[in-house]
């Protein structure tokens, strides 16, 4: 027993410190994992609602600390931020209401449906270039290191993406920032980092209404959420700090192989329960 909880908190560790790199929050590792190695682990079945209510729960500490730890790098849009939250936050209480009313077998096969459609929308981005739209909302954001950017979007545009990132956290626990980064640099022209520590912002403000939904319901396991968080915490900074050094394609890459990964081994469970 004691080696399987040492699992969880090496889950824990690692979800954050990817999540936080890519801008997904972790729960693209915490979810899947509690889903498929909990009879191994404890000799039961962790339910997804139980697996997304706690993963949620736990991306609050990753994406607070990756966000503080952007934030100091300078790279953090928050008016923007705000603004996308708007549409976010209550998408993601509606998410976390839709989760109970969703099966095992076929929560994973729709998760995994959902990872395909964002590896698809990283393979469209990576062959086109980002849209030289002329958005009524312009922005000018300079990072922390200097270098100025510009990019815009429309209100309307952007509570959609907003409702869609919110949604998708409440309902399986990721953070949405599969959906947010692509969207935001191929429509809006955001630099992929600056999407990235964006995305961790909106996570953060959208993980605390969805899991008090998610808390409301009965959805969070004491138990996992205390063995998962110290290393949330701990890799919620690293990841972010990782994610400094790395370039914007490389943060694409390792995203886009993540989904693809995540996405084909749902699906092949989802279909076979």
């Amino acid at each position: 027993m004691v080696l399987a909880w040492a699992c969880i908190v090496l889950i824990g560790a690692v979800s954050a410190v990817f999540g936080s790199i890519v801008g997904l929050g972790g729960g693209i590792v915490i979810v899947p994992s509690l889903v498929l190695l909990g009879p191994s682990l404890f000799g039961e079945t962790i339910s997804a609602q139980h697996a997304v209510g706690t993963s949620l729960a736990v991306l609050i500490f990753t994406a607070m600390t990756a966000t503080w730890t952007y934030k100091k790098q300078g790279k953090v849009d928050f008016r923007s931020g705000w603004l996308i939250f708007a549409a976010s936050g209550p998408g993601a209480m509606a998410g976390a209401l839709l989760t109970n009313k969703i099966p095992q077998g076929p929560f994973q096969l729709s998760f995994g449906i959902f990872m395909l459609a964002m590896f698809g929308l990283m393979v469209v981005r990576e062959r086109m270039k980002p849209l030289r739209i002329q958005w009524r909302i312009r922005r000018s954001f300079t990072d922390g290191q200097g270098v100025r950017y510009e990019y815009g979007y429309n209100l309307a545009s952007a509570l959609l993406i907003g409702a869609g990132v919110g949604l998708s956290s409440g309902l399986f626990g990721i953070g949405g920032g599969s959906l947010f980064v692509p969207l935001m640099v191929i429509l809006f022209r955001f630099p992929p980092h600056v999407a990235t520590a964006t995305s961790m912002f909106v996570i953060f403000l959208s993980s605390v209404l969805g899991s008090g939904v998610h808390l409301w319901h009965g959805n969070i396991d004491g138990a996992l959420f205390l063995a998962l968080a110290p290393g949330a915490i701990v890799g919620g900074r690293i990841g972010a700090i990782v994610a400094s050094r790395l370039t914007g394609k490389q943060l694409m890459w390792l995203l886009r192989a993540t989904l693809l990964l995540v996405a084909i081994y749902l699906i092949v469970k989802g279909l076979s329960e």
